[in-house]
């Protein structure tokens, strides 16, 4: 399972490198890939949803009975997952008014979307410098269980629907090199 959350975490890597190439793209007054970008945004929306939220749930249940100490920090950590989705949602309506041919200022897209990039990355470098050794140390098979059985039945699905609705956004994927964050 602590296999699966690392693929996880270098795939959301992987998604924010993307993301990261486009802005590069826009600093360099050109037009980027706005479709592609609208791709990844929605799919980590739905990540976010559908797969962080239960896992996030019972990580910090556990280690508040566990590893009390951690507590704040992972409380914290929860927090700032929770503000990566307004964040991002307002990057998501931005792209839609992008692609819809309205009027919006680059220079602010290009802040607001640097902004959620540093945040992500921040939030997956906790995840990996802190949240995977608690998990770690403190879970036990039953845990690690309980953690598999709380992501969706769909998981692999959703993969081969990337991979199928979104082929240029998989191909990205797959040519993208995982960015330590």
């Amino acid at each position: 399972m602590l296999t699966q959350l690392r693929m996880d975490h270098a795939n959301m890597a992987r998604m924010l490198h993307v993301l990261q190439l486009k802005k590069k793209t826009l600093d360099q007054g050109e037009r980027p890939n706005f479709k592609l970008m609208r791709e990844v945004v929605d799919y980590i929306l739905a990540y976010m949803d559908e797969f962080a939220m239960p896992l996030e749930k019972i990580c910090v249940e556990r280690l508040e009975q566990k590893a009390p100490e951690d507590l704040p920090f992972m409380e914290k950590m929860a927090e700032d997952y929770r503000q990566l989705k307004p964040t991002l949602a307002q990057l998501s309506d931005d792209i839609d008014m992008i692609l819809m041919d309205n009027v919006l200022p680059m220079d602010r897209f290009a802040q607001d979307l640097s902004a959620y990039l540093e945040a992500h990355r921040t939030y997956l470098r906790h995840e990996r410098e802190h949240l995977f050794p608690l998990i770690d140390k403190y879970f036990t098979a039953e845990d690690m269980e309980e953690l598999r059985q709380a992501l969706p039945d769909k998981a692999q699905q959703e993969l081969q629907r990337l991979q199928d609705d979104y082929p240029e956004l998989y191909a990205e994927l797959n040519n993208a090199e995982v960015p330590n964050v």
